[in-house]
């Protein structure tokens, strides 16, 4: 029987209640959402453990631990509670990120066991859009990434991921898991790139988490040779027309608030900032 307030590991049983609460904010919670809804709450399947808080016997927030810890819909309480439970099985995600009041908070509790961390990101404008610009047409060489073309995409996803994160996606086991995240984006239809004469990526973005109510946009990098000739907003409204038309009805992402170029362009697309991620890197 649960006391009045507690914590614990959710069991598969405990799905509909955990889809419930991720339900509450289907744009900030896309990223854990899509991965609940493909794996359940298996940890083996899901890549983590999903910890829930719950008050007066009801799940109330809840917080994916995997290769990111992730709090959600998490108050004060929860948020030490969480700490608490990460503090005590040590550090095993290379990131903590999430909406930045709690994972401020989470963090707070954390530094001083777990620190200090190698950048952090405390204030990452998240942005929406459910529609297409008015002035801004769609770049018509902008397409779907082939399944043969994976050889193509991969050293632009790899010079994107070293430029955005600060190491090489390679490190560590070679790169055999981020190797296989792209090859799943571009096998599902969620990679996108304009390529040039010569068949090297000019722009690229993905669609990376999507579920039924929300979709987010990531890795959006334009080539050093071909910044500042107007490919970006082009570009992303190609992969905003997709989105809405193949994925989601709401259309998400979230930015480094220092990199004013990028939110310039998102704002010529039509995003719209409605709150703000933090992160914390390893």
């Amino acid at each position: 029987m649960l006391t009045q307030t507690t914590s614990r590991v959710l069991e598969p049983s405990d799905l509909d209640a955990a889809l419930a609460v991720l339900d509450r904010d289907p744009v900030a919670n896309a990223f854990v959402t899509a991965r609940v809804q493909i794996a359940g709450l298996d940890p083996w399947r899901l890549g983590g453990e999903m910890w829930g808080w719950y008050e007066d016997g009801m799940l109330t927030s809840l917080c994916y631990a995997g290769a990111n810890l992730v709090p959600i819909c998490a108050g004060p309480r929860a948020v030490r509670a969480f700490a608490d439970r990460a503090r005590r099985a040590g550090r095993r995600c290379s990131s903590i990120v999430g909406p930045a009041e709690p994972t401020a908070e989470l963090w707070r509790l954390l530094e001083p066991h777990w620190g200090p961390a190698r950048d952090v990101r405390a204030h990452q404008p998240l942005m929406v859009t459910d529609r297409m610009p008015a002035d801004v047409t769609p770049d018509p060489y902008v397409r779907r990434i082939r399944k043969d073309e994976l050889e193509t995409i991969m050293p632009a996803c790899v010079a994107m991921f070293t430029e955005e994160v600060g190491v090489s996606p390679l490190a560590g086991d070679g790169g055999l898991l981020y190797q296989a995240r792209v090859a799943e984006l571009v096998g599902s239809g969620r990679s996108f790139a304009r390529l040039d004469q010569q068949g090297r990526v000019m722009f690229k973005a993905e669609i990376g988490a999507a579920t039924p109510r929300a979709c987010q946009i990531q890795g959006v990098w334009v080539a050093p040779e071909y910044r500042g000739q107007g490919l970006a907003a082009p570009g992303m409204a190609a992969v905003l027309r997709y989105a809405l038309a193949d994925v989601a009805p709401v259309v998400s992402l979230y930015v480094n608030d220092y990199n004013t170029p990028a939110r310039r362009t998102y704002h010529r697309v039509g995003f719209q900032e409605i709150g703000a991620f933090m992160s914390v890197l390893f």
